[in-house]
């Protein structure tokens, strides 16, 4: 199995990009709760040891990495709202995101490395986009880790608010707990509302 290396990293340095910047995002398939995007930019001299995609690993192994990359690397977090999901759609809300993550680094980058196969518009920056890059980028890793964490952990807290619906098992997927809750229970204000299952139970209502 192949791990995420600092190949595209290399090359971008060596055309005098000294600041490169991975960004990923997560949450574009839940039901509910924010997209969570996270640029992360490197020491090239000091990698946390062990980044790898987010999904392959242990929520332990994501927790300690998570620390061990905000004090190593310059990060920000940033998200798109349920309200923004629903008026843009969750692509655009994804890139929104993104673009937030991006702008909120302490400095500029001068390369930027996005997941997927999708460059959000209005950059100022060079970027380029790399399919599966949290499996192939340390830095795009670092922020799968980063934004994974991060909304997993808005996820568990909102579920001490909005108990029964399994957020902090699904962090807002729908699961059959989720789907049954729902059924159960009703659409929270967190539900997006233009995702199927949601405007389908709203619908059937009236």
């Amino acid at each position: 199995m192949t791990k995420p290396n600092f190949e595209l990293e290399q090359a971008a340095l060596s055309r005098d990009a000294f600041r490169i910047a991975g960004v990923d995002e997560v949450g574009r398939g839940p039901l509910c709760g924010p997209v969570t995007a996270a640029a992360v930019i490197l020491n090239p001299d000091d990698i946390p040891e062990g980044l790898n995609d987010s999904k392959k690993m242990t929520a332990k192994k994501r927790d300690a990495l998570y620390d061990e990359i905000l004090a190593k690397a310059d990060c920000c977090i940033a998200h798109a709202t349920v309200q923004e999901i629903d008026e843009i759609n969750i692509l655009r809300a994804s890139h929104l995101a993104m673009t937030r993550a991006i702008a909120g680094l302490t400095k500029a980058p001068d390369h930027i490395l996005i997941d997927g196969n999708m460059i959000p518009k209005g950059l100022a920056t060079p970027a380029e986009a790399v399919v599966k890059g949290d499996g192939r980028s340390l830095s795009i890793a670092a922020a799968s880790i980063i934004a994974k964490v991060a909304r997993d952990r808005i996820m568990g807290d909102l579920a001490i608010e909005f108990p029964g619906y399994g957020w902090e098992k699904n962090a807002g997927y729908g699961t059959k707990q989720h789907l049954e809750a729902l059924r159960a229970l009703g659409v929270t204000p967190h539900h997006r509302r233009s995702f199927k299952p949601i405007h389908n139970i709203l619908y059937q209502e009236k």
